[in-house]
């Protein structure tokens, strides 16, 4: 059976599938938003600073889809969502598709840290498993 927290991460997909950005409810009012690597990373405090850290994250795309592909639970408090994201990059002009991976911190049914990874490999390694693992098996 799901759990809270992973009910909470697959409805935050299903709103920002049809591009529906506009509910943070679900954001601890201190939420930490990491953008891990890629072309503009950077830590951001609380809701205003998560909004301004994803701006910057969607001003480099025209047309940009983050598609949840699977999730796993990590453990009581992490949901790490396996996605695919597309676009168009508006300097380059190239269409762009590209695994990546969010991992949610999640806490009394709201999001404590939210942090994306462009390099899905490199949220793997930052959680000690293997992309290979099953989400079942124990970190290595």
């Amino acid at each position: 059976m799901p759990s809270a927290n992973l009910d909470l991460v697959r409805s935050l997909y299903a709103a920002w599938r049809h591009g529906d950005w506009s509910s943070a409810e679900w954001a601890d009012p201190e939420i930490e938003f990491v953008v891990v690597d890629g072309p503009s990373p950077g830590i951001w405090t609380g809701v205003n600073g998560m909004v301004e850290g994803f701006r910057k994250v969607l001003d480099a795309w025209e047309g940009y889809r983050g598609e949840a592909e699977e999730y796993r639970e990590i453990d009581d408090e992490k949901v790490l969502a396996l996605i695919t994201v597309s676009g168009r990059g508006k300097a380059s002009g190239l269409h762009v598709e590209t695994p990546a991976a969010n991992l949610f911190h999640i806490r009394d049914g709201k999001v404590t840290r939210l942090a994306i990874y462009w390099d899905r490999d490199l949220a793997f390694a930052d959680l000690g498993l293997s992309w290979r693992s099953d989400p079942a098996d124990p970190p290595e």
